[in-house]
């Protein structure tokens, strides 16, 4: 049997009705209409002489076996095509004309401050955006297009259009003013249920429906963390925070470390994170090199 060569265009189809789960999903994703979506999914099963998708006794196309089978195959053809074309875009557009950064509120400052320095001396021609967010923001702003390169943490999970390279971890604590009831020493198991915990919360729907860290059913939830650090200071209830921020608070008794049963704290990994259907030009290359150097 002779088979037919598949489009880049089909397999990317294929890809995207196997990723929304739907025909519709497919095409608003696209931006194509729901019957070039249906055709082309038609016109890659001749060229393969395969059956992808069960349609039948489901309002929802099911992959068959042989779409399992050819499912990672379609990626990789699509995802090396990605890579070709975002190498030409960068050998045709050269050191970026300006980059929009986002970086994860629980990178200290002091960190991002030096890094970004030492960018402004290093490329003084590109025009560098700053923007800092929390938990899945800061890959929602990624995904959106918002962004061109992003420092985030661990809580989103796995993103299949978000490539992925680890720069280095923090360490959160859970922390309260000294005159907090869980300051004391001896804390029985569940105690830290009875009071108030501050708990920083996502802006966008990333990690919607999901809880981190979160022991305490009496919660006030913060977009900001600069916020809530001083909120812990006031004595208005108890949280993690990264230990570098709270340092001086450590030092000079404002705050004082927690020692919970439960042992809330957390290694925070953090990530260089930009879409998979970009390559990274020579001025973000640097930004990954000295956020992971940083943070070491």
């Amino acid at each position: 049997m002779k088979l037919g060569e598949p489009t880049l265009d089909q397999l990317r189809i294929f890809i995207a009705v196997a990723d929304h789960g739907s025909f519709g999903g497919a095409a608003k994703a696209m931006g194509r209409a729901v019957s070039a979506v249906s055709y082309g999914i038609a016109q890659l099963e001749a060229q393969l002489a395969l059956t992808l998708f069960e349609r039948e006794g489901s309002r929802r196309p099911v992959l068959t076996a042989a779409g399992e089978g050819l499912l990672a195959e379609a990626r990789s053809v699509a995802d090396r095509a990605d890579a070709l074309l975002a190498k030409a875009r960068s050998l045709h557009a050269g050191q970026e004309a300006a980059i929009t950064l986002v970086v994860d509120v629980m990178v200290s400052g002091e960190v991002t401050a030096h890094v970004l320095g030492a960018f402004r001396q290093m490329f003084p021609t590109c025009a560098l955006t700053l923007r800092i967010e929390g938990l899945g923001a800061v890959a929602a702003c990624l995904i959106d297009g918002e962004a061109d390169l992003a420092i985030g943490g661990p809580v989103i999970g796995d993103q299949p259009g978000l490539e992925r390279q680890a720069v280095g971890e923090i360490d959160l604590i859970p922390v309260a003013a000294p005159s907090h009831p869980l300051s004391q020493p001896g804390i029985a198991p569940g105690e830290s249920r009875r009071h108030l915990q501050l708990v920083l919360t996502d802006r966008s729907p990333m990690t919607e429906g999901r809880e981190f860290s979160v022991l305490s059913p009496l919660t006030w939830r913060l977009g900001d963390l600069g916020a809530k650090h001083s909120l812990l200071r006031e004595g208005l209830g108890w949280g993690n925070m990264p230990r570098a921020m709270v340092a001086g608070d450590l030092a000079s008794g404002s705050l004082v470390e927690l020692d919970l049963p439960e042992k809330p704290g957390a290694h925070y990994r953090l990530s260089a994170l930009w879409r998979r259907d970009t390559r990274l030009g020579p001025a973000a290359s640097w930004l990954v090199d000295a956020f992971r150097e940083g943070l070491g």
